[in-house]
């Protein structure tokens, strides 16, 4: 068996590691999760990065986007909007989503950009 990625002895060191728990129990990241969770799927997260790059998209526009159904669209647009992650606007005939968080805007365009191997914050 090769350990060469782990200690080879237990140690820890106590104020860091008491510091870092400390944090931890100020978040919660059961909700946390839940976000990470529904953006893993890849549709949901093409649909979330389509709101990332238009400030507001309709249903048939998301469904256009993605190559789906107007109904597939709104399944994903309405989870996205039931977690807290999407809102949405009735007009006339037409629902039209944004998403709700700009701090989320700029993970997801910090991972499209990770990915191709270039950050760029604005």
């Amino acid at each position: 068996m090769n350990n060469q990625d782990s200690c080879e002895i237990f140690c820890f060191d106590e104020h860091k590691v008491n510091r870092v728990k400390g944090r931890l129990s100020t978040h919660n990241f059961q909700d946390m999760a839940q976000i990470f969770k529904v953006l893993a799927d890849q549709t949901r997260l093409k649909v979330a990065y389509a709101l990332c790059d238009e400030e507001e998209l309709c249903v048939c526009d998301v469904a256009n986007i993605i190559g789906s159904t107007m109904a597939t669209a709104s399944h994903h647009l309405r989870l996205l909007g039931n977690m807290n992650i999407a809102r949405y606007r009735k007009e006339g005939k037409l629902v039209f989503y944004s998403l709700k968080d700009e701090q989320l805007k700029q993970m997801i365009r910090l991972a499209i950009e990770n990915q191709r191997g270039v950050v760029v914050i604005e």
